[in-house]
């Protein structure tokens, strides 16, 4: 088992190390020049035809979800853990300059998800079921050419095999781990932990298999609902905590920005090196928006919009949501803790926090059992949306791999993995589904770089030509 994890170390080192993350920001970058930044261009554009869209009714057929279902069920696998326990790594460890690189991150991962959404509706097939399915293995298959068929079967293998972890027994691990801090809060000797966990277990297993078995439609119809809410009781919380010290906003951002090049001075010295805070930033960016990764686009290759660039924006608004708007509360929010002394004795640079120091720098508002209860419903629902979607693309890659009848065995399996991931301590086996996880771009990355003709040529015909039948 040692020479597993010591071989998973060096690989994940690679995966998820700096050539992997200058791949992967380098795509954004590129995609960027040549679409002549459609992200900044027509940001209010798309604003408009997604967020400002959303209360008006849209209807979607047998195996289709709406577009603003489609792009839940993305949010819902996107906005997870790492929106509250990654940024808060990501701060400690790289400091308040890493919030910057974040930023940079994600303005090119905007343009990298509506590359991504747009090949997906465009090059999406039906299935014998008649659902629309589609993401990197289809816009591989059918834009690269069958003769890279290939290349899309290594991406699903990588993703079937993720989604048990990151998608799964990781996001499960979090809900059990946050639920049992908030009992030991309200009772230290608490001991029951382990009937606790497989209770929740089975819960939630019935709960996603109910979900799962029902198709797109229900799981679209969950997360259209699940997702709002969730985000809005964490955003409301994170504002409350900022505005109550927002004596310290002033400060906090002069040490983003000052520690972004300099981060040795926001620090004290305790993060020295400007390349671990880019690294911490960029990082926790493409984990938490998953921009490149290829993950999002079979969700929203279910969408019933049938113009690719049109649910493409819905890429640009996802990006900006997770983590313009949701990693940056979460940052500042933490940071707002710390600057006020209410993390004392418990944030230090240079050390890995967890999410007590979220609970905590909400406690500075509502106290430090209303901060746990709160960090530990978000968690809950971040995951378990988490589990949702990722159940979708698992078997969605299985699927294309040993085709429909492959579906059900999977998703059985993927509900059992619940249980598991509740009970036991897969350390190991989540270390591996994060290299797997990673190893997913590789095929995603090459299939945008290959298409970002065709990309560019939709967008230009898009806002040359067809958007006037839309607005």
């Amino acid at each position: 088992m040692e020479l597993i994890a010591s071989i998973n170390g060096a690989i994940n080192g690679v995966v998820w190390g700096p050539p992997m993350l200058i791949l992967l920001v380098g795509a954004g970058i590129l995609l960027t020049i040549r679409t002549a930044g459609v992200q900044f261009r027509k940001f209010g554009y798309a604003l408009k035809n997604t967020i400002g869209k959303v209360f008006k009714k849209s209807e979607a057929k047998e195996g289709e979800v709406t577009p603003f279902q489609a792009v839940t069920t993305a949010l819902a696998a996107t906005v997870g853990t790492g929106n509250i326990a990654g940024i808060t790594a990501a701060v400690t460890l790289g400091g308040p300059g890493s919030i910057f690189w974040l930023w940079i991150t994600a303005l090119f991962g905007m343009c990298t998800k509506y590359s991504e959404v747009l090949l997906a509706v465009k090059y999406r097939e039906r299935n014998k079921y008649g659902d629309w399915v589609g993401g990197p293995m289809y816009y591989i298959k059918n834009g690269l050419g069958k003769g890279w068929k290939w290349l899309g079967a290594i991406f699903c293998i990588f993703g079937a095999l993720a989604a048990f972890g990151i998608g799964n027994a990781v996001q499960v691990g979090n809900i059990t781990s946050s639920i049992n801090t908030v009992i030991t809060a309200f009772n230290p000797e608490f001991s029951a932990q382990s009937t606790v966990n497989l209770v929740l277990g089975i819960i939630l297993a019935v709960l996603a298999a109910i979900v799962l078995f029902g198709g797109i439609k229900r799981l679209g119809s969950v997360t259209e609902k699940l997702v709002p809410v969730m985000a809005v009781v964490y955003i409301v919380a994170c504002v409350c905590v900022i505005v109550y010290n927002a004596e310290y906003l002033p400060a906090i951002f002069r040490d983003i920005f000052k520690g972004a090049f300099t981060p040795a001075g926001a620090t004290g010295g305790a993060v020295g090196s400007m390349m671990l805070c880019i690294t911490w930033g960029v990082k926790r960016g493409v984990f938490s928006n998953e921009a490149g990764l290829g993950s999002a686009p079979m969700a929203h290759a279910a969408t019933s919009e049938k113009d690719p660039v049109r649910q493409g924006l819905y890429g640009i608004f996802e990006v900006f949501m997770d983590t313009i708007v949701i990693c940056t509360l979460s940052g500042v929010t933490v940071l707002c803790g710390f600057y006020a002394g209410g993390l004392n004795g418990m944030m230090e640079y240079g050390v890995k926090g967890d999410t007590s120091l979220n609970a905590a720098a909400l406690g500075t508002v509502f106290g430090m059992k209303g901060g746990s209860i709160i960090i530990a419903l978000c968690l809950a629902l971040f995951a378990f949306s988490t589990v949702l979607s990722w159940s979708l693309y698992g078997t969605r890659c299985c699927e294309f791999l040993f085709g429909p009848k492959a579906i059900r065995p999977y998703q059985v399996i993927f509900v059992i993995i619940i249980i598991v991931g509740a009970t036991m301590d897969l350390t190991l086996a989540w270390d591996i589904a994060d290299t797997l996880n990673g190893l997913m771009a590789i095929p995603n990355l090459i299939a945008l770089v290959g298409l970002s003709g065709v990309v560019v040529k939709e967008t230009k015909d898009y806002f040359n030509n067809r958007h006037k039948e839309f607005d």
